[in-house]
């Protein structure tokens, strides 16, 4: 059996895959805001060495966010898993860009890079809501079924 932080950190790496992919697009055909890892790397001050950003990106969504989902799922006010996980991600981002944002030179809500680079953080952060929450219940869904098998009555 997978606990909800062993749950959380699966979908938070899964998540993070899906973003990653979606970023790494926008940084190659589209650019038309500026990405989560050029922002870290930006913040942290080391605007020239994207891999920092990218390292940050990676470690936030699933050693971060992933089990700390994992550990609110329940708490959640919302009806299915992808709601639980847009409801929570939108809410990072928010906090995040409250909080940790101006305090690192990059604006409230990051607007030093636009308002192109709001809507894309909003949207980001949804699908990796929408991933984290889908792969959360699955696992969940999964665990619950291999402990239940249909058709199988209990021993005692």
């Amino acid at each position: 059996m997978m606990s909800r932080v062993q749950k959380g950190l699966v979908a938070g790496f899964a998540a993070t895959v899906v973003v990653s992919v979606l970023e790494a697009i926008n940084m190659t055909v589209g650019h038309w805001a500026v990405s989560f890892p050029q922002l870290l790397s930006f913040m942290f001050g080391v605007r020239d060495i994207p891999a920092v950003g990218w390292i940050a990106h990676i470690a936030a969504g699933t050693l971060i966010l992933g089990p700390l989902f994992g550990i609110l799922c329940p708490k959640l006010p919302t009806d299915t898993p992808e709601s639980k996980g847009i409801l929570f991600a939108v809410g990072a981002f928010i906090l995040m860009g409250l909080f940790l944002a101006p305090l690192m030179n990059a604006g409230m809500f990051f607007m030093r890079a636009g308002f192109g680079t709001l809507a894309w953080m909003i949207a980001s952060h949804a699908v990796f809501g929408i991933v984290l929450g889908n792969v959360y219940g699955r696992l969940v869904r999964r665990e619950k079924k291999l402990a239940h098998p249909v058709g199988v009555a209990p021993a005692h």
